[in-house]
């Protein structure tokens, strides 16, 4: 078994979701405008229900609009520190189904967070904003018909401390049916 568990560690997805972690403190340094496409490219290659591809994504540089987006939310702190943030919402125009589309951003946003990992990047995603989705479309100068999904914190890790680790897998499984 030992083996077999090596040859999954060295696989490079299964590495990156086993490595990735949530970051919340960053450097100074502001990552490259390219390297934030490329995370926003990731994202939006996630799996959506009709490939309706319902994301939309405002990208957040300016430290005014940042400060006023840290007001909306008790983790204000990680959105001062980030020095770049996403909003990502979905186009109620384009969903068909509530859940289905919730859950393609749900797959959008982890391939975000898996992609800034993998460029040396560190995420976290901030879902508490989410009570003030009316005032972060106001600040963002966004209309009604985007409805926010969650914000994405990201920048180079201020440390590189591992990640809280995971219950054993046989604690999750229900049942198995041989």
């Amino acid at each position: 078994m030992e083996g077999i568990e090596r040859r999954f560690e060295e696989n490079p997805v299964l590495k990156a979701i086993y490595g990735r972690r949530s970051i919340r403190e960053y450097t100074q340094e502001v990552p490259p405008r390219e390297l934030i496409l490329e995370i926003i490219r990731a994202g939006i290659w996630a799996p959506s229900g009709l490939n309706n591809q319902p994301w939309r994504f405002a990208i957040v540089w300016n430290a005014e609009k940042r400060e006023k987006l840290a007001e909306l939310t008790r983790y204000g702190e990680i959105i001062r520190r980030a020095p770049v943030v996403i909003a990502v919402f979905l186009d109620r125009k384009v969903m068909y189904h509530q859940i289905k589309d919730h859950q393609s951003a749900g797959a959008c946003i982890e391939n975000m967070l898996l992609a800034a990992h993998a460029l040396g990047l560190g995420g976290v995603w901030l879902g508490e904003i989410l009570k003030n989705e009316a005032r972060v479309r106001e600040v963002l100068d966004l209309p009604e018909d985007l409805e926010l999904a969650a914000v994405v914190a990201l920048g180079y890790p201020h440390d590189h401390r591992r990640r809280a680790g995971r219950k054993p897998l046989q604690s999750f499984i229900l049942r198995e049916f041989p």
